[in-house]
């Protein structure tokens, strides 16, 4: 039997229902696991973040990692490829090196989806990443992903998932509520490679 998905508002509740403290007791513990992550990549990696505005884990544990290890961290960009043929944003996503310590010291606009995102002149592919750091609502033990639904991530990463190409590594990064035994799986759907949780590190 096919499984059915929860509803996403399950999972967005709970998140919003922790208080500050324990996001960030959960985003420390989290970063413990980082370590896994480090001895799969090159030096002077390229790792791509995202804005915890939505109650997510949060991703500040992120970008301290990197800047301790030298690597380069860099936010998603929505719209910079245009309007496709229906009018709509362009779905692929790029991505602008951060050059702060902090992500709230980073300048940004509010897209008319609700996420932040900064501007810069400098873009970058996903394929230009070694590390994308994939925003999720829901993970299972398999590594499906229950993304917002707006379909971003699995439209810029989905044509290399195809051909076959590794890079970037996909990795999860959530509160240990959010991982499930199953999730339906639709055929446009890009897994993750890996998932971080307070609790741990697995690979798929």
């Amino acid at each position: 039997m096919s499984p059915v998905n929860p509803p996403r508002r399950q999972f967005t509740r709970q998140r919003r229902q922790l208080v500050a403290s324990e996001r960030r007791a959960c985003g420390r513990a989290a970063s413990l696991h980082l370590i896994k992550l480090q001895q799969r990549l090159p030096p002077n990696a390229r790792i791509g973040l995202y804005y915890d505005g939505f109650g997510e884990l949060p991703t500040q544990p992120l970008l301290d990692w990197c800047l301790r290890l030298g690597y380069q961290a860099y936010l998603p960009v929505v719209g910079s490829l245009g309007r496709d043929d229906k009018g709509d944003d362009d779905k692929r996503l790029r991505f602008i090196p951060i050059y702060h310590d902090k992500l709230i010291n980073v300048p940004t606009q509010v897209h008319p989806l609700g996420m932040k995102q900064s501007h810069n002149r400098k873009l970058f592919w996903a394929s230009e990443l070694d590390v994308i750091i994939c925003p999720l609502v829901a993970v299972d033990k398999q590594g499906n992903r229950m993304g917002m639904g707006g379909g971003f991530y699995d439209t810029t990463l989905g044509k290399d998932y195809q051909s076959g190409v590794k890079k970037p590594l996909k990795i999860g990064w959530c509160y240990d509520f959010q991982v499930v035994e199953q999730l339906k799986r639709q055929p446009w759907d890009v897994p993750l490679d890996g998932l971080i949780t307070p609790s741990g590190i697995r690979w798929f």
